[in-house]
């Protein structure tokens, strides 16, 4: 009911920039130039072990946060198509010059239950929608599977460090029953709207790893990609 009235209230309440405020503009030239950077290889540093190679569209700074913070907690849900496009450049960043065949299986790192009934939406799952639906116009097949999910209670990342977000996040995700035979014979993808220790995507890469669905044997890398992350985690002279 809540994602409901948030869409409902955008199309007649007055609407300001998600990344700068201005008025009359859900995003303004400005800020949609902010997510147009050219996607970057990124690694946190000390990075996790079993973190696959990410890719990023724009540091996690100025119009960029704000706009994720809008999407993310304020219910501005007609940002999801700016958001959905830089992620969709950043997964092509890791996925086109691999050589691999195959449909782009987009994961979504899943939100804890209690943040997705709060917050009214899964910010991460709508971003990587809109994300499929931008590389399928221009001619990738691409769809999500939304096959992972929470096996226990984790406490709130806010706050915690790089070790204690690891420890916090450890085991804690699984993929669902028949995620190996729907993640067969595609190119998998990690998407998630942010990255900042790197402990969600790992915890994320185990649990689809140990469901078989990528980087065993002869199955292709498994690869993650993010709207943004931490200006440090960009390594400039890497592609």
């Amino acid at each position: 009911m809540r994602a409901w009235w948030r869409e409902i209230a955008g199309l007649v309440l007055p609407v300001a920039c998600g990344g700068c405020g201005r008025p009359r503009t859900e995003l303004c030239e400005q800020c949609a130039a902010a997510l147009a950077e050219v996607p970057r290889r990124v690694r946190p540093d000390p990075a996790p072990a079993g973190l696959p190679v990410v890719h990023a569209a724009a540091p996690y700074e100025n119009a960029v946060r704000a706009m994720l913070l809008a999407h993310k907690e304020r219910g501005a849900l007609g940002l999801a198509g700016a958001l959905g496009g830089a992620l969709a450049g950043a997964v092509r960043a890791g996925t086109g010059q691999s050589g691999e065949v195959g449909p782009l299986l987009l994961v979504p790192v899943p939100s804890a239950r209690r943040a997705t009934a709060a917050r009214g939406h899964d910010p991460a799952r709508r971003i990587a929608l809109a994300a499929a639906a931008e590389l399928r116009r221009g001619g990738t097949a691409a769809r999500v599977l939304a096959v992972l999910r929470q096996r226990r209670a984790v406490a709130d990342q806010a706050g915690l460090g790089a070790r204690a977000r690891q420890v916090n996040l450890a085991d804690a995700l699984e993929a669902a029953a028949g995620a190996r035979r729907l993640l067969a014979g595609g190119r998998v993808v990690l998407v998630d709207d942010l990255l900042t220790t790197g402990a969600s995507l790992a915890e994320a890469a185990r649990a689809v790893r140990a469901a078989g669905g990528a980087g065993h044997g002869a199955a292709p890398a498994l690869r993650a990609a993010v709207v943004s992350a931490s200006p440090s985690a960009f390594e400039i002279n890497r592609n």
